[in-house]
């Protein structure tokens, strides 16, 4: 149960068109239930401000459905889904129930997005900054995907700029890359290798900036970690780093800066 769901049911309580009993019955089932292979949070969204998400990797598409039509049902608009296989995107379109209408899903960044009946996929906030989602390379992609349809899917307006990392300097200092650095609201630096974007990103931008490093990289990167310590040890002021491939926990992290 989230704030706008739990606002509906007051307003009914207060029209008189739900009985008190039946809104207690509401309550009862929160804060969350047991299905037996998970817990599903429905208090997260008044708790938090933001309802719970599913990391998909790991379970099965069977437990993925299963979980996100329980969301729906609790009064959930839609449900993000991280790390989701193609296959559980398959089954559950295949599956849907009548708590369900469409699944959004990016097979890039594996991100699926589950709607309830009658929701709207644009939910951008024009009242919102922008957050602007920069990548050291093409191969940073998957991991940038996750972060900016995890922005979105918050009502953050974002703007992508890919493949402008250190090795080709210029373009990071081309004229309109440079103007949408220098007026976003919260910058998320995503980059592998040595993971320097960040700290050149940071220091040209008055914004705060979310590093990730990625495990795009050879050998001696050690799967992202050559990045991962780059990027704590960047010298640049105002940039915060998040754990190596993570670009939901930039996108969430920047949502709530830009959204203060």
């Amino acid at each position: 149960m989230d704030e706008n769901s739990t606002l509906r049911l007051l307003e009914a309580v207060k029209d008189g068109s739900l009985p008190i009993d039946k809104a207690l019955l509401e309550l009862r089932k929160a804060p969350f239930e047991d299905l037996g292979f998970v817990k599903p949070d429905y208090h997260r969204g008044l708790r938090q401000g933001k309802s719970e998400v599913i990391y998909g990797q790991g379970k099965t598409k069977e437990q993925i459905l299963k979980i996100s039509e329980k969301f729906l049902e609790h009064g959930q608009d839609k449900v993000l889904i991280t790390r989701m296989s193609s296959e559980a995107a398959d089954y559950y379109r295949s599956e849907k129930t009548s708590f369900t209408e469409e699944l959004f899903y990016d097979s890039l960044s594996r991100v699926g997005i589950a709607y309830g009946n009658g929701v709207s996929r644009d939910n951008a906030d024009d009242g919102a900054g922008t957050i602007v989602v920069a990548t050291g390379g093409t191969s940073d992609m998957p991991v940038a995907e996750e972060a900016a349809l995890t922005a979105e899917f918050y009502g953050n307006k974002v703007e992508r700029l890919y493949d402008v990392g250190v090795a080709g300097i210029h373009r990071l200092m081309n004229k309109g890359v440079l103007d949408k650095i220098m007026t976003a609201g919260v910058i998320i630096a995503i980059a592998g290798m040595e993971g320097a974007l960040a700290s050149v990103i940071g220091g040209l931008a008055d914004c705060p900036v979310i590093a990730v490093p990625t495990s795009v990289g050879y050998g001696a990167s050690f799967g992202g970690l050559s990045a991962l310590l780059s990027m704590l040890n960047s010298c640049a002021s105002g940039v915060s780093v998040v754990n190596i491939d993570n670009g939901f926990g930039a996108g969430y992290l920047a949502s709530m800066i830009n959204r203060k």
